[in-house]
C-alpha cells in the first residue's frame, strides 16, 4: 500500500507556518475541551491534580524531542526558553510569553497577555488560584527540569491580579544553580514514556542542503541566540513539516496523559467518554479555525483539505486517515479510511484514533469535525473496506447540524476566536 501524498508539500512556507501556529493553539485548547467535562465528575481540587499529572507526564517528553529536532540541545536558561516557544502549553500570542536571558543560568519571563487567564478569571479566584498556583507550581519546573534538573522556576507575582488590571499578568524567574539538588524525572513522564506515542521516531525533515550552497529556502536549526518572537516562517518547509508533526504529537501525548490520570481516578469507561468528548470539542474548534485560516469554504473539497491537516489526525507515523473523493449512486462523497497505525494500539490510555476505530458507528466526534467546515456534512460508517481499521463516507444532507454541547463548552475559551497578528 502506497503512502498518500502529504498535502503540506503543496503549501508555501508562510501558509505552513500558519498551520503550525494553529496546531500549537489547538494543542493548548485540549484542556479547554476536556477539563469542563471532567468537572462534571469531580471537584476543582481533583481537576487540578489531573491537570498537574497530565502536563508533568507529557511536557518533559516532548520538550526533549523538539530540542533534538531543531538542534538547540543544551542545559542553560536560553534552551529552556526556546523549548517553551514551541510548546502547546505556551502557544504564541495567545499566551504572550516575553523572555529575558540575563546570563547562562539566570533569566525571567512574563506574560504580556495570558489567554488562559482570560478564560478562567471570570469564573472567580478559586479557579485562578488552581491554575496559576496549584497547577503551575509543579508543571513549570517539570518543563524546565527536562532541560536542566537543577533549574528552578519561581514566581515574582501572579494572579489573582491586584489591582484587577495588573500588567503583565504574571512574572517568573528561572535560575540554575549547581548547588541545587537535581529534580527527579516526574513519575508521570516515566509512565507515559511507555506509550507508542512517546516511542515514535523523531520527525525527520530529511538531509539539510549543502552548507556551501546559496539558498533562501529557510533554515534548518534554531541553534543561535534566543529570538524574541520566533519566526516560524524562517524555517525551511521540510523543517516546518517536521516541527508540525512534533506539535501534533504533543497533543496526542497530552491526551494520553490526561486519559491515564482520569483512568486512575474514575476508571477506563469514564476516561474513554471524557477523551471522546475532548476530541469532539477541540476537534471541531481546530477544524473551523483551520478552515478560516486557509480561506476555505464549506464544500466537501474543503472538508477534505481540513482533514488532511487536522492535528488529531497527524502525524501520519502515528495516525493515518486517508481521504478520497468518490462518486456513487447517491452523489459525491468523501471516503475516510482509518489505517492500522501505532495510535490504535495504545494499552495504557485511550487515544483519539483508537476510540474512533473501536466504535465506527459512534460518529459524534468525526461529525463535529466535518460540520465545523461544512454544517450539512454527515459521517456514515462503511464496512468491508480493505486494510481499514474503520471507514466512513462523508456526505452532504439538506439541513445543517446543531452544534454539540462539547463544542459549545470549548468555544467558551477566548482561544476559539483568537486571531494571530503579524509581528
Amino acid at each position: 500500500m502506497s503512502t498518500p501524498e502529504d498535502p503540506r508539500g503543496r503549501l508555501d512556507r508562510a501558509t505552513l507556518a500558519t498551520v503550525v501556529r494553529e496546531h500549537l493553539l489547538a494543542g493548548h485548547l485540549i484542556d479547554r475541551a476536556g477539563m469542563p467535562l471532567l468537572l462534571g465528575h469531580v471537584g476543582t481540587d481533583v481537576m487540578a491534580q489531573v491537570a498537574i499529572e497530565e502536563w508533568r507526564g507529557a511536557s518533559p517528553l516532548y520538550t526533549r524531542r523538539m530540542q533534538r529536532l531543531l538542534g538547540f540541545t543544551g542545559d542553560d536558561v536560553a534552551t529552556i526558553f526556546k523549548g517553551m516557544q514551541l510548546d502547546v502549553g505556551a502557544p504564541p500570542q495567545f499566551l504572550d510569553f516575553r523572555y529575558e536571558v540575563h546570563d547562562r543560568d539566570h533569566g525571567e519571563f512574563h506574560l504580556a497577555h495570558c489567554g488562559a487567564l482570560m478564560d478562567v478569571e471570570p469564573m472567580g479566584d478559586e479557579l485562578v488560584e488552581a491554575m496559576c498556583h496549584d497547577i503551575e507550581d509543579p508543571t513549570f519546573p517539570a518543563t524546565a527540569c527536562a532541560t536542566n534538573p537543577r533549574a528552578r522556576v519561581l514566581p515574582v507575582h501572579r494572579p489573582p491580579r491586584v489591582p484587577a488590571d495588573r500588567h503583565p499578568h504574571c512574572r517568573w524567574t528561572v535560575e540554575i544553580d549547581e548547588a541545587n539538588e537535581p529534580e527527579a524525572e516526574p513519575t508521570e513522564a516515566i509512565r507515559l514514556a511507555r506509550t507508542r506515542a512517546a516511542g515514535l521516531p523523531l520527525a525527520d525533515p530529511g538531509p539539510p542542503p549543502d552548507p556551501g550552497a546559496s539558498t533562501d529556502d529557510g533554515r534548518w536549526r534554531y541553534d543561535g541566540a534566543l529570538e524574541d518572537d520566533l519566526d516560524l516562517g524562517s524555517f525551511a518547509a521540510p523543517v516546518l513539516a517536521a516541527v508540525d508533526d512534533e506539535i501534533c504529537l504533543q497533543g496526542h501525548l497530552l491526551v494520553l496523559s490526561f486519559g491515564l490520570a482520569v483512568t486512575d481516578r474514575l476508571g477506563p469507561e469514564v476516561a474513554a467518554t471524557l477523551v471522546r468528548g475532548q476530541l469532539t470539542g477541540v476537534g471541531a474548534v481546530a477544524a473551523g479555525r483551520l478552515r478560516d485560516a486557509l480561506g476555505l469554504g464549506d464544500g466537501l473539497d474543503d472538508v477534505a483539505a481540513v482533514l488532511d491537516l487536522h492535528p488529531a489526525l497527524r502525524p501520519r507515523s502515528y495516525v493515518e486517515l486517508q481521504v478520497d473523493r468518490s462518486e456513487g449512486a447517491d452523489g459525491t462523497s468523501l471516503r475516510l479510511t482509518l489505517r492500522d497505525t501505532p495510535a490504535l494500539h495504545e494499552d495504557l490510555a485511550p487515544s483519539w484514533p483508537a476510540l474512533l476505530a473501536a466504535d465506527p458507528s459512534a460518529t459524534g466526534a468525526l461529525d463535529a469535525i466535518v460540520q465545523a467546515v461544512a454544517p450539512r456534512a454527515r459521517c456514515r460508517p462503511v464496512d468491508g473496506v480493505d486494510d481499514a481499521a474503520a471507514a466512513w463516507d462523508v456526505v452532504l444532507v439538506d439541513e445543517p447540524a446543531d452544534e454539540p454541547s462539547e463544542v459549545t463548552l470549548t468555544r467558551f475559551s477566548t482561544g476559539a476566536a483568537f486571531r494571530f497578528a503579524d509581528r
